[in-house]
């Protein structure tokens, strides 16, 4: 049985019910403690101890009544509690648990509260052990931030007291359970079918490529449609805080930062495995996200001969992605010059894709810009698409288009060596225009 958010907790109100909850709980945790089952069966497993207590209590409850008792008392031994239903639910990106009474999810782009509640902290504590213990991460007073991940790829943070005031918070990022296709972006008017032509053509001709965009507006599902264009003959290296590419290609390199031990020693940062990839013969190094120091060696990478780089970073407009940029060389710790940075970044990058999350909740590539070089100290860039936003609809959506500027990239040539040879009318140029000059 499935509820939605607002009807789960709503049937149990009973407080004897909710005995009987906590009474299947206590025994069956007792079983499993004894004789634990493996992973794959614990579900089949506690639903005939579930159905044994049941049988034993004599008890002839209303089915409805019934089927959401065990259901809460599976979800509370082999998930997540109140929030497992959730989770379940495809239509959700995002839950955000702040302290054991206030639940809140993203739902097509909306911030909805629930009515699911915890019984206490110490429920969301369990939670949160039961999400990092098998990781071998831990979280208490002294660590009380927690970054992990669950089996279905889902990305998770969990703050505790002292350091979260009202109770510890919990936030689960989904991701889809599918892959999505550039065709299906295309069908959502996140990108339209031209610039799906260029970005493809960019990633095959090897161009280093930067995605930027705010929280959750979808920069890392725009870096698993991208990195789908890489040829299956290159050997890729990835290089992530939490593992959440669902690269396709055979030829794979996975590497995952690992966080400081008990006594604050044995930390691998990002850092330290982009200069361990240079080391692993990459014909591709993909970055999850820069956010220090870590970006000076990705520039350098790209500057060396690791062409074809992606990465992505936290920025609100291709200008301030170059800024973000400038500021993490700057953590490196390495005393070099603005101008000698700004080079670097203006040789190092070629192409900078702006995804924007809009007020209406949809997720838009808003532009697509070329890194033209340098004009005395300051980076040119060109936008070859951009978003023009109309006007706001009556029911709150974004009316606007995504459209060519007319001006065709410097980089046009490199994508011709590859075998791209893009028509006038990708970037906006009026094919009657040009067959007939004279007509304006």
């Amino acid at each position: 049985m499935t509820s939605s958010p607002s009807q789960t907790g709503s049937i149990l109100t009973n407080p004897d019910i909710n005995k009987l909850k906590k009474y299947f709980i206590n025994i069956i945790s007792r079983e499993l403690e004894g004789d634990p089952p493996e992973e794959g069966i614990r579900r089949q497993v506690v639903m005939q101890y579930l159905e044994k207590a049941y049988a034993h209590t004599k008890l002839q409850l209303p089915i409805t009544v019934k089927e959401e008792l065990f259901r809460q008392a599976l979800d509370e031994l082999t998930g997540y509690g109140p929030i497992q239903p959730l989770l379940e639910d495809p239509e959700i990106s995002e839950v955000m648990v702040n302290g054991s009474k206030h639940i809140y999810i993203e739902k097509k782009g909306k911030l909805i509260k629930t009515n699911i509640t915890f019984e206490d902290d110490n429920a969301v504590m369990k939670v949160i052990d039961r999400i990092i213990l098998p990781l071998g991460r831990r979280v208490d007073q002294d660590s009380p931030c927690v970054d992990a991940r669950l089996p279905d790829g889902s990305r998770v943070n969990a703050i505790v007291p002292p350091v979260s005031i009202d109770g510890p918070t919990i936030t689960i990022r989904r991701f889809e359970r599918g892959r999505l296709s550039i065709n299906q972006l295309i069908e959502l008017g996140s990108i339209t079918a031209h610039m799906a032509e260029l970005v493809r053509a960019c990633v095959i001709a090897r161009l280093n490529i930067i995605i930027s965009g705010g929280t959750g507006s979808g920069k890392t599902t725009l870096l698993n449609v991208l990195s789908s264009y890489i040829p299956e003959e290159e050997r890729i290296v990835t290089i992530e805080d939490a593992a959440e590419l669902r690269l396709q290609q055979d030829h794979i390199v996975r590497l995952e930062t690992k966080p400081a031990n008990v006594e604050g020693a044995g930390a691998v940062v990002i850092r330290d495995l982009v200069r361990n990839a240079l080391r692993m013969r990459p014909d591709r190094i993909v970055v999850g996200e820069v956010r220090g120091g870590e970006a000076l060696d990705m520039l350098q990478a790209m500057n060396t001969g690791h062409d074809g780089s992606l990465t992505t970073l936290h920025a609100n407009s291709p200008r301030d992605a170059l800024s973000r940029l400038e500021t993490m060389c700057m953590m490196s710790g390495m005393d070099m010059p603005l101008k000698v940075i700004r080079t670097q970044i203006a040789s190092a990058v070629d192409l900078i894709i702006q995804i924007s999350r809009l007020k209406d909740g949809t997720r838009k590539v808003t532009a697509i810009t070329e890194v033209a070089g340098m004009e005395g100290d300051t980076i040119v860039l060109t936008d070859v698409f951009k978003f023009e936003q109309t006007g706001i609809g009556q029911d709150g959506t974004v009316i606007g288009e995504l459209k060519p500027t007319g001006i065709r990239p410097l980089f046009t040539p490199r994508l011709e060596t590859a075998g791209f040879k893009l028509g006038p009318e990708v970037f906006g140029a009026n094919l009657a225009t040009i067959l007939n000059p004279r007509r304006r």
